[in-house]
């Protein structure tokens, strides 16, 4: 899967949700925020999709690479119109810089937050 966004972030996070443990198979998922229609594929394997639900119900449409299994995206309808990309996915991730963690009372006790963050217990509201 290839994409591209000519768009600056909305927002850049470091999730610690027991869902984004799971998906990733270790303690967090480093997300980039942008505008899902802001996103263009140049190639496109075939994407799956597992529809979870978030902690308030609505669905968390999570897409992954149908051939290697590995995580793209994820579209919540919490959040309609925003795209939650997998920066493991990025070509370059040299200038990424987590602006936020979120769900941090969920988050393995190993894992050093730096106390300066942004910290949210819970989703990005709080």
């Amino acid at each position: 899967v290839r994409y591209h966004s000519n768009e600056e972030p909305k927002m850049t996070a470091v999730c610690h949700c027991s869902h984004c443990q799971k998906q990733t198979g270790t303690a967090f998922s480093v997300l980039v925020c942008v505008r899902a229609d802001s996103i263009h594929y140049y190639e496109q394997a075939s994407l799956a999709e597992y529809t979870d639900s978030g902690e308030s119900g609505a669905a968390v449409h999570r897409h992954f690479c149908n051939h290697c299994g590995s995580p793209i995206l994820s579209l919540a309808d919490s959040m309609p119109g925003m795209a939650f990309i997998k920066a493991g996915t990025l070509d370059d991730i040299s200038w990424l810089k987590p602006t936020a963690h979120v769900w941090c009372s969920s988050a393995q006790p190993w894992v050093d937050i730096p106390t300066d963050a942004v910290q949210f217990p819970r989703g990005s509201q709080g």
